[in-house]
């Protein structure tokens, strides 16, 4: 049986992850709290405290519902938001496809779940909708697309 560590596997994992912030290797969002688990073998238990280490320290806040990310940076608007803002690139029109559960997941770097509550928010705006095969489809644009201020 592995000797538990005498100063505490929760101060390891803040250790490592305050490093690889101070080097630059984390700068904007950590890897969610499931990845931080694999990655150093512990309890999300053992994760959240950590994580309690470094905000109390300032140097990492929660967005709730986007995660923990290092302090004064990223994107901090509710994930419906960004997910929205696809719908407002101009090369986007009525009837295209909409990115799946998995793409969204990868592109914001959001659990699953908080991917689903962005889409069930957009599909009861009527902003998207079940596609004519497969997936979902773009079925309205969010209110200002293609209006420019002159």
């Amino acid at each position: 049986m592995p000797q538990a560590s005498p100063r505490g596997t929760y101060l390891e994992v803040s250790d490592s992850l305050r490093q690889k912030i101070r080097e630059g290797k984390i700068t904007e969002a950590l890897p969610s709290q499931a990845k931080l688990m694999s990655a150093h073998g512990v309890s999300r238990s053992t994760i959240e405290r950590a994580l309690g280490v470094l905000r109390g320290e300032g140097l990492i806040e929660s967005v709730q519902g986007a995660g923990w990310y290092v302090a004064g940076t990223g994107d901090r608007r509710p994930l419906v938001e960004k997910v929205t803002d696809l719908l407002r690139a101009d090369e986007v029109r009525v009837g295209d496809r909409f990115p799946t559960e998995k793409e969204l997941c990868e592109r914001f770097g959001a659990s699953r779940t908080a991917v689903r509550s962005a889409i069930a928010q957009m599909e009861g705006q009527g902003l998207i909708g079940k596609g004519a095969v497969r997936g979902r489809a773009v079925r309205a644009l969010p209110a200002g697309q293609g209006t420019k201020t002159v």
